[in-house]
This record gives C-alpha cells, sequence and structure tokens, in this order.
C-alpha cells in the first residue's frame, strides 16, 4: 500500500451462540452499540466522519444496506453517506481494506468500518410450493377460482426452507461448510483426535484469557430488551470445564458414517458486532494521535470452492509476495477457526514446501506456523464466528494483543466461503 492506513480505535460487542443472550438484538442494533461506543473512545467528534462501511452477510430485508441503518441510529448526521460489503466470512476485513483504498485515493479522511451479524436472526422461508400456492391465490380474482386455488394445498407445503443451511452451502460446489472441512481432513490426513485436541486448547486458551480480563477492553456492554435490565458483558461461548472426553462423545455433524467433523470441533453459530475507526497514518501524526496500530497491507485470494478452508495459505502466499514479509518476522496470528480441521490443514500447508510449489507457484513454503504465537487467546472454535464480524474482531484483538506483549507484526488471515481467502498485515509501535 502506498501508506499505512492508522486503525485509531477498536472495539467490538459480546459474542453468543444463535439462539442465546443476544437472539433478540437485530444485527443493525447490534452494530448501533459498537459504532456508538467506537466513536466515543476514539475521541472524534461525529461530524469528522466521511463515510461508515460495515460487513453483513445475510441482510435483514427491513434494513437493506445496513451500514446506512446503522450510521442513523448511531446518530451520525445525515450528511454521512454509508455502504455495506459482502465477502462471506471477509466481509468484516473488506470493509476496513475498502475503508483504506477510500482513504488512500483522498476519497475519505476518516472511517468507520466493522461488521455485523445476528444469525440468530436468520430467517426460514416458504418453501417453492408454498410460493407458487401463495402467488396463484394472490391472482386469482373470483371465489370458485380462490377455491380451486385453495384446493390444492398440501400440508408439505409448509415445510420451510432454513436459510442458515442454504447460506452455508456453497452453490458451486454444493457443499456445506462442514463437509468442506471433512474433504480436508482427509486430503491432509487429520485424525478426529487432532481436531478434538486443537478444539480443547481453543476453549482453555479463550477461558484463560476471558479469566485474566484480556477481552474487557475490546468489548462493550450489550442490555437486553425487552427490560433491558441484563446487560451482556463478556462472550458466552468458551467452556471452562471443557473436557476431551466430552468432545470424544460427540458424533460427527456432516458426514455421519465415516466424518470427524463434529460441533465440538467446529466454531459455534453465533452473533456479534465490531467496529474500528480508520485515517491515514500521516493525519493521525499531524492530530497527535496514538492509534492502536496500523494496516499496513493486504491480499485477497482465489481457490476451489470446496476447499474454502485452505483460504488463509493461498492469501498469505500473495502478501508474502507483495511485500516480502516472511513467517519468522510474523510475531502473531490471528486465523479465524471455522473448523479445527482448516486451521490444522492450513498449519500443514503452510510448512509444506510439495504444497507450495504444487498450489502456490513457490519455490519454498511459506513458514512454519508456531502455535505459541497463533491464537494465543482462542479462537472461534470457542469464542465463535458471527459471519459478517469476524474479520474485523480479528484486526481489534491482534492489535491489542500485539500492544500488551510489546510486539510489532501480525498475521489476521481467514478462509472465506466460495473458495476464497484474505490475510491482513498489521503493526504496532
Amino acid at each position: 500500500m502506498k501508506e499505512r492506513i492508522a486503525i485509531i480505535e477498536g472495539v467490538r460487542t459480546p459474542m453468543d451462540k444463535a439462539g442465546g443472550k443476544l437472539r433478540d438484538i437485530s444485527a443493525d442494533d447490534l452494530a448501533v452499540y459498537a459504532v456508538k461506543e467506537v466513536l466515543i473512545r476514539s475521541g472524534i467528534d461525529r461530524e469528522e466522519i466521511d463515510e461508515v462501511i460495515l460487513g453483513n452477510v445475510v441482510q435483514p430485508v427491513n434494513a437493506t444496506n445496513i451500514a446506512r441503518v446503522v450510521a442513523l441510529k448511531a446518530g451520525l448526521p445525515l450528511h454521512v453517506p454509508a455502504f455495506t460489503v459482502h465477502r462471506n466470512c471477509a466481509s468484516g476485513m473488506e470493509a476496513i481494506t475498502s475503508a483504506a483504498n477510500r482513504i488512500i485515493a483522498g476519497e475519505a479522511k476518516i472511517i468507520i468500518a466493522g461488521g455485523t451479524e445476528s444469525m440468530s436472526n436468520i430467517p426460514l422461508l416458504y418453501n417453492k410450493k408454498m410460493m407458487k400456492f401463495y402467488n396463484g391465490l394472490s391472482k386469482a380474482k373470483r371465489f370458485f377460482d380462490k377455491v380451486k386455488i385453495l384446493l390444492t394445498f398440501r400440508p408439505s407445503f409448509l415445510k420451510p426452507d432454513v436459510a442458515l443451511t442454504l447460506a452455508l452451502t456453497d452453490p458451486i460446489s454444493g457443499l456445506i461448510m462442514g463437509l468442506s472441512a471433512e474433504l480436508l481432513a482427509r486430503e491432509f490426513h487429520i485424525t478426529r483426535q487432532k481436531q478434538d485436541e486443537y478444539a480443547l486448547m481453543s476453549h482453555q486458551r479463550a477461558s484463560a484469557a476471558k479469566k485474566a480480563g484480556l477481552f474487557e477492553e475490546e468489548i462493550v456492554p450489550v442490555p437486553i430488551p425487552p427490560s433491558f435490565e441484563e446487560i451482556v458483558i463478556e462472550d458466552r461461548g468458551p467452556r471452562e470445564n471443557q473436557k476431551m472426553e466430552d468432545l470424544e462423545k460427540l458424533s460427527p455433524s456432516f458426514d455421519h458414517l465415516n466424518g470427524t467433523v463434529t460441533a465440538g470441533n467446529s466454531c459455534p453459530i453465533s452473533d456479534g458486532a465490531a467496529a474500528v475507526v480508520l485515517m491515514s497514518e500521516k493525519l493521525a501524526k499531524k492530530r497527535g494521535v496514538k492509534p492502536l496500530g496500523y494496516l499496513t497491507d493486504y491480499a485477497y485470494a482465489a481457490l476451489e470452492p470446496e476447499r474454502k478452508g485452505l483460504g488463509p495459505v493461498y492469501a498469505t502466499a500473495k502478501l508474502q509476495k507483495k511485500t516480502g514479509i516472511a513467517m519468522k518476522d510474523i510475531e502473531l496470528i490471528e486465523m479465524n477457526e471455522s473448523f479445527a480441521a482448516q486451521v490444522i490443514a492450513n498449519e500443514i500447508a503452510f510448512a509444506s514446501a510439495e504444497f507450495a510449489k504444487e498450489h502456490l507457484n513457490m519455490d519454498r513454503p511459506i513458514g512454519e506456523i508456531d502455535r505459541g504465537r497463533m491464537n494465543v487467546n482462542g479462537g472461534a472454535i470457542a469464542l465463535g464466528h458471527p459471519v459478517g464480524m469476524t474479520g474485523t474482531r480479528l484486526v481489534i484483538h491482534l492489535l491489542r494483543e500485539l500492544r500488551r506483549r510489546k510486539k510489532n507484526t501480525g498475521l489476521a488471515t481467514l478462509c472465506v466461503g466460495g473458495g476464497q481467502g484474505a490475510a491482513l498485515l498489521l503493526e504496532v509501535e
């Protein structure tokens, strides 16, 4: 990039499983809490905000262009434009990089970016037979025509299409995300035990970080409707008492006969929102602002949809070619944990010279990933994965953890449904 982009401040809501404490809060209202809080903490006057960009995957029909709805609900001036971006699991990163590009191009000086998702509120849909029935009934003008249509009704018409299942199923490969993880488990010979061990580690790390209060500074409390007397102040996903034997008892969730991917070694379906304030490094220094950190560069890559879990290795390879950064120079990594099999497959691919030569057109591997510097406070298997929000959360947490550890350089990366990957290079001073 031509210049670094300063990430002045960043916050997020707590995360909870779909159907949990946040179930009655819409995606736009979740984002309002994050946007209001990040603006307050940044110390920037709302009149100075040039634009709002938010990532969201399953956009609610009553809040289309959700970024604009959030901006107005959060009290930003009417003249501040807003738009919504969608790159599946990377939507929260796409919002940040889109904002960075607009700042570099001189189209804006200060932008609020982020992501939001209420997976609790993804709807059930009428199936095609029921839609045809309703359509025919609405068009029938005469009484007897309506009766004729009514007599075609069958109870099977009431069976809904589950929008969540449709959203998590790739239309090109025909595979639901869990089956793509099963493919990687077989391709890279990843056992059920290795996946469960990784999931246990995620819960242990997240629980320890939660107990130590390491997430508190990035979380804005959220009051729960309708009374708003109860306030959620922490993530509800990490299980402090998670045991290996409990994970081992779970049945495969996708390939019921020969599978290894379970609910225990997969990320939960979750609710949450996050937001950051961005400006150029030059402007931050001119204003005397000390940011959380900087976006130095980024890369997006694409691959076969059925192997989408390998997105991080493809995107990081592209980022490495672009910047020259070596894995040994990256001090902390946040890699989204959609499935344990997906993370382990990336670990293997990152370190494999054969994979680099065959798939990445590189004469050497990207570099080995040390688990001691990756997802040090747990990941999505424990914390959750609100798909539109996660990319922003990874950036916020990575910058804060780099500062805590007095480190400088970090990599935030994730796989993307449809066969893509994202990688962001971040720095603190």
